[in-house]
């Protein structure tokens, strides 16, 4: 069987859904000859009969037998384009929560599974999401970067439990969950104020959730408690950890929010961040900089901070 992932490229007849195999790519419904298969949201919709078009696809792709395009050629968009909802976790990193503790001078939390609590979620718009290569504009005087594992589901999940959860899932990507530290709080607001905190301010804004370069099923991926995860700017490392350092894994995040919410095929679950983020030392992005997110046996995702713009 041959190993692909699946992707949405921008073309002349609009966003497009993709079937990479190495550095080749086909058009996914020309390809599988299902319609619905011309958007990565339509597979996610079929996803346990478009897994067999797919993998039947990937195996042409390598004998040559289709059309196909080299993968640098392509303008990426977000690989679910839109995705249904971006959920991503916080303070779930217990490497993170350490280093952000020590840098506020506080004693760390005592780990909140541990303690019997539960994974705790914000939410991205949906457009928020851009693709491999496109670019970033600087909103703040300290962006940052957040390297995170995304799980994308495939299966209508409600009030699923742990044992099952990863069961819904039908691949991961890379993620960049990218944030303006100094926009989440509001001017004016006392620091005890429960009103203080601006998510939108800090976490929602145009271009703040890279993801790809592809989904990569889960079948190919195995277990995604163990997969390192490295982000670098402009070359330099700035974060190097494992999701196996997850608070909440993967199975615990899934099963607690299809209680709150039904879970639909081509939301994206972005799982948290490890330690090394800008904010734990100061250091923020720039304009021109690069960062390159890289997750075992997932992909290589790039984006590049292109210039100043008003907030």
């Amino acid at each position: 069987m041959t190993n692909y992932g699946i992707l949405t490229f921008k073309s002349a007849e609009g966003p497009r859904a993709g079937i990479c195999v190495g550095d080749k790519v086909a058009d996914a419904a020309k390809a599988t000859g299902q319609a619905s298969d011309a958007s990565v949201q339509g597979i996610l919709d079929d996803w346990k009969a478009a897994q067999g078009r797919l993998s039947a696809a990937a195996d042409k792709i390598a004998s040559g037998s289709v059309p196909t395009l080299a993968m640098s050629s392509l303008h990426f968009l977000a690989p679910v384009h839109w995705p249904v909802t971006i959920y991503c976790a916080g303070a779930n990193y217990s490497d993170h929560v350490a280093r952000m503790a020590a840098k506020q001078g506080i004693k760390p939390d005592a780990n909140p599974k541990e303690a019997g609590l539960k994974p705790w979620h914000f939410i991205k718009p949906s457009r928020n999401a851009i693709g491999h290569n496109e670019e970033i504009s600087v909103v703040a005087g300290s962006l940052d970067w957040e390297i995170e594992l995304a799980a994308v589901i495939g299966i209508l999940a409600r009030n699923v439990s742990v044992a099952d959860a990863l069961n819904y899932v039908a691949g991961y990507t890379v993620a960049n969950d990218v944030s303006a530290r100094d926009l989440g709080r509001r001017n004016g607001m006392a620091d005890t104020s429960p009103f203080k905190w601006d998510w939108i301010g800090q976490k929602c804004f145009d271009g703040s959730c890279p993801m790809g370069p592809a989904i990569i099923p889960a079948s190919q991926v195995g277990d995604p408690m163990k997969l390192k995860l490295q982000l670098f700017v402009n070359d330099q490392l700035k974060q190097d950890s494992n999701t196996s350092m997850m608070i909440f894994n993967i199975a615990d995040q899934i099963a607690h929010l299809s209680t709150r919410n039904t879970l639909h095929p081509g939301d994206v679950i972005c799982t948290g961040t490890p330690c090394g983020v800008g904010a734990e030392e100061g250091t923020f992005l720039k304009a021109g900089d690069v960062m390159r997110v890289e997750i075992e046996k997932v992909g290589v995702l790039i984006n590049r901070v292109k210039s100043t713009t008003s907030n």
